[in-house]
């Protein structure tokens, strides 16, 4: 009875963990550059000190790893200077409150009240020298380089002037994992590197990629699994009272 106890308790316990990350997907679904995640399960055997080798007939269910899919959502035109979408491959740079670098695909900025180009959660965005600094009274715009230009809207209004880049990058996505705040690291903690060929489109924001459809019908279908484990759960407890009871009558 304990096979079917061990295969069907932490499938049932696995079960729910997707479960979550299904829920979390879900109330992402409206997050800029939002990426989905799934998590990915494995069979273990049992280690035995008696049985070196494991027991064959028991295994858990383990969470194997979590897998991201970064497959590129839709655009959105918004018409904002600041809202920046990536083209194709590629992230752009924030600095985390210790200084380390983090990577989004939400462009969603603002201008703070010292002229610093920050996401809506207060974060720095990093150009190729550091902070974006944005002067007063201009007008901005951002090339397809991530080059942001500012023009006077008082005074000789002709004369455009650079005034920073986006640091743009694309490091490889196995390098990347992601952190409780949706951002994601190198897994060396390092700083990637900027990466010339990633482009980037002004006025418009990615949206998420979650299929709503398709993570729904996963919620449906846990749901129904974690039900029938639950059933062999119940089958495998009145399996062994009647084993018991049947044992104790001799």
């Amino acid at each position: 009875m304990d096979r079917l106890i061990y295969t069907a308790m932490t499938g049932a316990s696995q079960t729910l963990n997707r479960q979550a990350a299904v829920t979390h997907n879900l109330a992402n679904v409206a997050s800029a550059g939002y990426r989905a995640e799934e998590h990915r399960l494995r069979a273990v055997q049992v280690q035995s000190n008696a049985q070196q080798k494991g027991l064959a007939t028991r295994a858990f269910v383990v969470d194997a790893s979590t897998h991201t899919d970064f497959t590129a959502g839709p655009i959105m035109i918004t018409g904002r200077p600041l809202d920046i979408s990536v083209q194709g491959a590629g992230w752009m740079a924030v600095q985390l409150a210790d200084g380390s670098e983090a990577y989004t695909r939400n462009g969603s900025f603002e201008i703070n009240v010292n002229g610093i180009v920050q996401t809506r959660s207060g974060l720095t965005v990093l150009g190729d020298g550091g902070a974006i600094s944005i002067p007063p009274e201009v007008a901005i715009s951002v090339g397809t380089d991530g080059t942001i230009s500012a023009l006077p809207e008082s005074g000789a209004r002709n004369t455009v002037s650079v005034v920073g880049r986006f640091k743009l990058v694309n490091p490889p996505e196995a390098d990347l994992v992601r952190g409780d705040d949706g951002l994601f690291r190198l897994r060396d903690g390092s700083a990637a590197p900027t990466d010339e060929r990633v482009t980037v489109a002004a006025g418009s924001l990615e949206s998420s990629n979650v299929n709503a459809a398709a993570q729904m019908v996963t919620m449906i279908s846990l749901a129904r699994q974690f039900e029938m484990q639950m059933k062999v759960l119940s089958a495998a407890d009145a399996n062994d009272r009647a084993a018991t009871q049947i044992l104790a009558s001799r």
